[in-house]
């Protein structure tokens, strides 16, 4: 089992380093407990984030018990990995609220009641809080070599830029001493993370062995990049977030559906929790029928479905076919109207106020750079309000036109939409 894990892991590409390869399947012939550390920089966890959550998901399903950690303490505290400034300190109470509401998406990927591989949900202010700075400068800072903690690459990259305070710099004893503390709780043997954490976690190795003389393994995960080199998980509006607050169920289904087709092979191995044999399978239709986006919607469906939840997965899909057409757009609620819409270019107009003609709003819109661009548009016979032809440039919606009595869907061409919407 734990070879046929490995093996798994690295046809994904998602090893990036690990301590000694026959070691660590040894250790995992047998059911351990290993860990994941998250951060609350945010309210919400993102993709990057994501794909070491999905690792840990892995090793579960392969009978190893999760531990997830919430970094309350170093949340208050900030790595400085891939950082080329300071971070900004949250206030802790601040730090509170964001750890509660990643602990609940947590809860959604990893699977907290199985009697055997239930997760251990963990937050390191519980043994951080504790210690006196005395304490954990006599008892876990002495354990720890300046130079050796210069040399790391987080360090050296600040320190030849803009320099580094000393809260940042002691983020990777705090994480260590996280390692140790799970080594000793939960007899924790393997950390995972982002490659760029590799020296934050081989930290963790050298106190448990310095100070319980035992030994534990590390394993990274290759930080993902699009095909273009371009960073994966962000888009023209940020980041992609998990909490539908920030980042709407549509948006997260459409990030999907419109990956590019040089990415899908990779995404397809990273997020997708479907065997291989039908991973292959979608990845050759990517190649051989690439106008029917099959692994892109499947994939779509698969973690909109887990993030979101079935029912939420069904009516983005439903209001995404509806939007183009391909659906009746007045069966949506508003809900997911809402969320459907909230991406397009839109004109407001005020309550009671008389409609424009179509080719003003369109032009109102921006998705054309004046009215008789617009005009041509119906000439051509690619005009569209709630998916219905509009014949005449004279053409002005009604009140009855309204979806939910708030919003107005245009649409020029196939693929290009605008939203109208009524404020006030």
């Amino acid at each position: 089992m734990s070879k046929a894990l490995l093996e798994d892991l690295q046809w994904r590409g998602l090893i990036a380093q690990s301590t000694d390869a026959k070691e660590l399947e040894t250790a995992l012939s047998k059911p351990i407990s290993l860990y994941v550390g998250f951060d609350p920089t945010a309210p919400s966890l993102h993709l990057g984030n994501l794909v070491v959550l999905l690792v840990l998901r892995r090793f579960q399903l392969a009978g190893h018990r999760p531990i997830p950690l919430v970094g309350g303490a170093t949340g208050l505290v900030g790595d400085p990995s891939g950082k080329n400034e300071e971070r900004t300190l949250n206030d802790e109470k601040v730090v509170t609220d964001w750890v509660a509401k990643i602990k609940r998406q947590l809860e959604k990927v990893i699977d907290f009641s199985d009697k055997k591989t239930g997760a251990i949900m963990a937050n390191n202010l519980d043994w951080t809080k504790p210690v006196s700075a005395l304490e954990f400068l006599r008892d876990i800072g002495k354990h720890f070599s300046v130079n050796q903690m210069l040399a790391k690459d987080s360090v050296a990259n600040r320190l030849s830029t803009v320099g580094i305070s000393y809260t940042e710099f002691s983020y990777q004893v705090l994480q260590a001493f996280d390692y140790l503390e799970l080594y000793r709780r939960h007899q924790c043997l393997l950390q995972i993370g982002g490659s760029d954490q590799w020296g934050n976690i081989v930290a963790g190795l050298d106190l448990i062995r310095k100070v319980e003389a035992g030994s534990a393994h590390a394993l990274t995960v290759p930080l993902l990049a699009k095909a273009d080199g371009s960073k994966f998980g962000k888009t023209a509006s940020g980041a992609i977030w998990l909490d539908d607050s920030m980042t709407t169920a549509y948006e997260f289904f459409q990030f999907w559906l419109n990956s590019d087709d040089a990415d899908m092979p990779k995404l397809l191995k990273v997020f997708s929790m479907k065997e291989r044999s039908e991973i292959e399978r979608l990845i050759q239709t990517v190649q051989t029928n690439p106008g029917a986006r099959e692994a892109h919607r499947e994939l779509a469906r698969e973690l909109t479905t887990l993030i979101h939840g079935a029912d939420t997965a069904t009516k983005v899909e439903e209001a995404a076919k509806a939007l183009f057409g391909q659906g009746e757009i007045s069966s949506l609620d508003l809900a997911t109207l809402d969320s459907a819409l909230s991406q397009l270019p839109k004109t407001v107009i005020k309550k009671g106020q008389d409609f424009p003609s179509w080719v003003d709003l369109l032009a109102a819109t921006g998705v054309v750079d004046s009215k008789s661009a617009a005009r041509r548009i119906v000439k051509e016979g690619g005009a569209y309000l709630n998916n219905k032809k509009v014949e005449s440039e004279d053409f002005t919606p009604a009140k009855s036109d309204l979806l939910h009595g708030k919003y107005l869907l245009l649409r020029k061409g196939k693929r290009d939409l605008a939203a109208v919407e009524i404020v006030g």
